[in-house]
């Protein structure tokens, strides 16, 4: 009974590994369009990271949980979480990130000139991410609240952007193929993750509602917005996340 959260933590794993594995080998090919020789990317292989990596997500949701059901907390558990974390939650959604700054570029009129040194910054992601987790660890003001946005979080968020460019929800496509949005997005959940803002974690540890409105208000936009939003609702709640805890800080213990 109690390698059952470990199993969970390795599911996360498996799924992260395997969803890099299907940003990896999302197919190439020429085509001609108007004349000119263009370089398409595949884009099933994306959709099927972004299902994986949230999938990962319910895996980590609830390893903690059952641990803390069975009684079988430990630093053994701890460690396994952060270091699968740091594969579902940073290189994943950084590999993500790589994939549709190269998709955007793909649809500049220089494509050929495009290096490397143009497509790095979606790297800045997983460093930012493991650095972030290293810290979670060792930083005991973050038992019931967090210090600076979780990485599942960011990874969610990131996750939803190959969905919103298939659907376009609200013509949000346009955006997300934008090489400057992009940069910029990635910069702000960069500087999210390590900043010093307490941010509220969904841990209910006390049951009156003064204490616990912040996270039902965050619930229920979650419920409300996605019939309505579709999967633009993962930035839009991802903002009021954001914005809620800046608003309603919580109170974390001094270090």
């Amino acid at each position: 009974m109690k390698q059952i959260p470990n199993i969970l933590t390795l599911s996360n794993l498996f799924c992260g590994a395997l969803a890099i594995i299907c940003i990896l080998h999302a197919p190439e090919y020429r085509a001609e369009i108007n004349g000119a020789d263009y370089t398409i990317i595949s884009p099933e292989p994306i959709y099927w990271a972004s299902t994986l990596v949230v999938l990962a997500g319910i895996f980590d949701f609830f390893d903690g949980m059952v641990a803390r059901l069975l009684g079988v907390q430990g630093p053994m558990g701890k460690e396994l979480d952060s270091l699968a974390d740091v594969v579902t939650f940073g290189v994943a959604p950084g590999m993500i990130l790589y994939r549709l700054l190269r998709s955007a570029y793909f649809q500049q009129p220089d494509v050929f000139d495009v290096s490397m040194f143009n497509l790095a910054p979606a790297l800045l992601l997983p460093c930012f991410a493991a650095y972030r987790l290293a810290k979670f660890n060792i930083d005991t003001r973050q038992s019931e609240h967090f210090i600076g946005v979780p990485t599942p979080a960011v990874a969610l968020l990131v996750a939803s952007f190959p969905l919103i460019v298939l659907f376009n929800p609200f013509n949000l496509a346009h955006w997300l193929q934008n090489i400057w949005v992009l940069y910029v997005t990635i910069a702000l959940l960069c500087y999210l993750m390590v900043a010093e803002i307490p941010m509220i974690s969904l841990k209910f540890k006390h049951k009156s509602l003064a204490a616990n409105w912040p996270r039902l208000l965050l619930i229920l936009l979650t419920l409300v917005s996605i019939p309505l939003l579709q999967f633009a609702a993962v930035p839009f709640v991802f903002i009021c996340y954001v914005i809620l805890s800046v608003a309603v800080p919580p109170k974390v213990q001094p270090v």
